[in-house]
Parts: C-alpha cells; structure tokens; sequence
C-alpha cells in the first residue's frame, strides 16, 4: 500500500509546521494522521488506537520545532508511534488491574467497539497478526501493509535492515503457516 504523500512531500510540510503556523501544523498532521492510527492499531489493536494516535501526536507537535529533516518525516513519526505504543505496555504492565463489578467479563465484552460492514479483511488481519509476537508483528506492518522500504523501516524500528528483513520473513512464514492450519482443519 502506497501513501498518498511521498516521504519528501511529508517532510517538507513537517519542516514547514516546525515553525509553528496553524495552517502548517494542520497540512502536516492532516497529511499522515490516518496513516498513523492505521500503524497503531496493527500494532496494538483498533480499541485504543484513537487515543494512543493523540498521544503520539502529542508528543510529535512538541517535539516538532527540533526536527531537522535529516531522516525521512514518516521514519521519525513512525518511531514516535512505536514509542508511544511500547510506553502504554509498560505503564499496563506496572498498574494492578481492579475491578468493583460484579460481573466484569460481561461488561468488558458489552464495551467492545463493534466492526464497520465491509472490514471483515483488516478484522481477519488484524487477529492473525495478533497472534505475530511483536518484535515482528512491527516490521511487517511498516513493510507490508503501510509500504514503507526495509530501510526506512530499520531507521522506525532502530535497528539493522537484516534484522527486518528476518523478522519480516518470520512474521510471514508464521502467517501463513497459521492460515495453512485453519484451512485444514475447516
């Protein structure tokens, strides 16, 4: 999937909205929103992703008048993304789990956002990549369903071009091994 902006058109309006005009500041966040809480919610799930999306941006417009340009305005933005999906883990992790009603489970799946007609394929890909360990479920996402290159992926991801392309081809032979099982057994 291609983005409608390319990487060198993105970077210019995140170059220009560093300065802080509104108008600016709107083009930038317009132009790659949508693009952002797709990555988020391959990575973390469709129920948190509107919140998680703000958050990351956020963090993006206070962080905005020190980009410099030197790395592609989407690699940049990507990586904030991840580091805000990673934070929300950790800070889960550390805060105990409580709950005062008497039948929790039932109220969890009552609040469960219900699924737009027609997204039977992203609900259908978006299970399968749950079960994608994260390490490798990030790659494959920014490679495969965003279209970002191995290389840009590497500068989101921080680490080596062989390391994505391995996980990349790990998360896919598991993919596909999964969908193999289902249909054996249907």
């Amino acid at each position: 999937m291609k983005s409608v902006i390319d990487d060198q058109q993105l970077t210019r309006l995140a170059l220009a909205a560093r300065q802080g005009a509104p108008a600016d500041v709107e083009a930038f966040t317009r132009a790659v929103y949508a693009h952002v809480q797709r990555f988020i919610s391959f990575l973390d799930g469709a129920h948190r992703a509107e919140d998680l999306t703000q958050e990351t941006f956020v963090r993006v417009l206070r962080s905005l008048p020190a980009f410099a340009g030197r790395s592609s305005a989407r690699t940049w933005l990507l990586s904030i993304a991840r580091r805000v999906v990673i934070d929300q883990h950790r800070s889960a992790a550390r805060r105990p789990a409580i709950t005062d009603l008497d039948n929790w489970q039932r109220t969890v799946e009552l609040r469960q956002p219900g699924v737009p007609p027609g997204w039977e394929e992203g609900v259908a890909l978006t299970a399968l990549l749950a079960e994608v360990p994260w390490e490798r479920r990030a790659p494959f996402v920014l490679t495969q369903v965003l279209g970002l290159s191995y290389a840009e992926t590497a500068d989101a991801l921080q680490c080596p071009i062989g390391t994505v392309r391995s996980r990349v081809a790990r998360a896919r032979a598991q993919l596909v091994g999964t969908i193999r099982a289902a249909e054996r057994s249907a």
